[in-house]
Parts: structure tokens; sequence; C-alpha cells
């Protein structure tokens, strides 16, 4: 793992009994799991975000899939497994070609 802070967070303590279930399950550190929970959340919530952008018109394809971390295809797959409508005009292409040859855009 590269540069790592320390958080601090307060937490239910049913959530505290679950992280340490799932822990002793899984045979690892309580630590272990909460970053890897959290990572996963974190991921999520960045494609959460960038959809709900592409859907209100406020980003292109091309830009919700940075947001969201995302190589382009794999954000045209989020839409279909979420079953998003590809919003797509020539706006839109004009962006995602100027985001495309590096010259800003969004």
């Amino acid at each position: 793992m590269s540069c790592v802070e320390v958080l601090s967070v307060r937490v239910p303590r049913e959530v505290l009994r679950w992280l340490d279930e799932l822990a002793k399950l899984e045979g690892r550190e309580r630590g272990e799991v909460v970053r890897e929970i959290l990572a996963q959340g974190v991921r999520e919530r960045r494609v959460e975000l960038a959809l709900r952008l592409y859907r209100e018109g406020r980003v292109t394809l091309w830009r919700a899939a940075e947001l969201a971390g995302l190589s382009l295809w794999e954000m045209v797959g989020e839409l279909e497994k979420r079953e998003v409508e590809v919003q797509y005009g020539l706006r839109e292409l004009e962006e995602d070609l100027r985001a495309a040859l590096g010259e800003g855009g969004s």
C-alpha cells in the first residue's frame, strides 16, 4: 500500500460487531477488512455520482467515466447494468473528442 493516513471514525456498536464477525470469518484483521470495505464503498460512490451527473446532463459520458475512475467502455457497461439511458448528442461528441485529444472540455 502506498502512503497511508490514519482516519478516526465513530461507528455504531452493531457495525463494529459486524466488522469483527466478518474479520473472524475471513481470518483477517479488522483494519484490513475495514480498509477493503471503505475502498469498495468509495469506488461504488464514485460510480453512482458519475451516473447521477450524467443522467442529469451535467457531464458527458467521457467525463462521467473519468469521475468514476473507469474506462469509457467500463462506464458504458455500468450504464447498461444499471439501465441508464445513453444520452449522446453533438455537444457530447464535441466534448468527448476534445477530452480524448487532451484539449480539456467538460
